[in-house]
């Protein structure tokens, strides 16, 4: 069975957040998430600024749906819930948690094939990062997609970045991130672009020798079992 969950990131971006799962709603403004999960994978945000769901993937508004007036229904209560929540901690600040990022293509890479290059960020907290890209020592933002802020069931977070490209021999792309749990307060993962590794002359050698051998194992063992069956009919053919 999967598992529904709503997720609710409650914080200034000027200070450190709480998150906490919930099952309501979310107070307004841009420092804020309300997160429907399932299974891990988000199923959709909603953007309080337009008061409107975002699905991550079209198609998932065919299997469910969820009311963004009942999400703002619940914004006191939410509101109220992390004030106890603050007050039981002492208002104590979050631990900051340094990321670890990953940068990887989507699909293999062709030189001069349109392709997409994802910066992993992972196990972090709190739930305030910037990502930034560049290619060549330039900031590229066109083009760049973000996911929200997914929490992990160790209560740390992570998140994607895409940045759409075109690869070309010797191109260098650099995902920058800055958290505040980061000592030097940023981290920058490399990924160079270059044509996919040719297969060795040898190793080609080698595949071309093996497939000779199988062939002639094949036809050898043919002969053998087509003098066998002959034999065998003549016996029969005595009897």
């Amino acid at each position: 069975m999967g598992r529904f969950s709503l997720i609710l990131l409650w914080g200034p971006k000027a200070s450190p957040s709480l998150s906490h799962p919930c099952s309501g709603g979310h107070p307004g403004g841009k420092s804020g998430e309300f997160l429907l999960e399932f299974d891990n994978e988000e199923i959709l945000h909603v953007d309080w600024e337009k008061k409107q769901n975002v699905w991550r993937l079209p198609d998932f508004q065919r299997f469910t749906s969820f009311e963004v007036q009942g999400a703002l229904a619940n914004i006191a209560v939410m509101k109220n819930n992390m004030e106890v929540l603050m007050k039981r901690s002492n208002r104590t600040r979050a631990l900051n948690v340094a990321p670890s990022a990953t940068v990887y293509p989507e699909n293999a890479v062709e030189l001069g094939d349109p392709n997409v290059l994802i910066c992993f960020v992972d196990r972090f907290s709190p739930p305030v990062l910037n990502v930034t890209w560049l290619k060549n020592n330039e900031v590229v933002s066109e083009g760049v997609e973000e996911t929200d802020f997914y929490p992990s069931v160790d209560n740390t977070f992570r998140k994607f970045s895409y940045l759409p490209f075109v690869p070309e021999q010797g191109d260098i792309y650099v995902c920058q991130v800055e958290h505040w749990g980061i000592p030097e307060g940023k981290m920058e993962k490399i990924w160079v672009s270059k044509a996919p590794s040719p297969i060795p002359e040898t190793m080609e050698n080698v595949l071309c020798a093996l497939g000779l051998a199988f062939g002639m194992l094949g036809i050898i063992a043919g002969t053998i079992l087509f003098f066998k069956a002959m034999r065998m009919n003549d016996r029969r053919g005595f009897m």
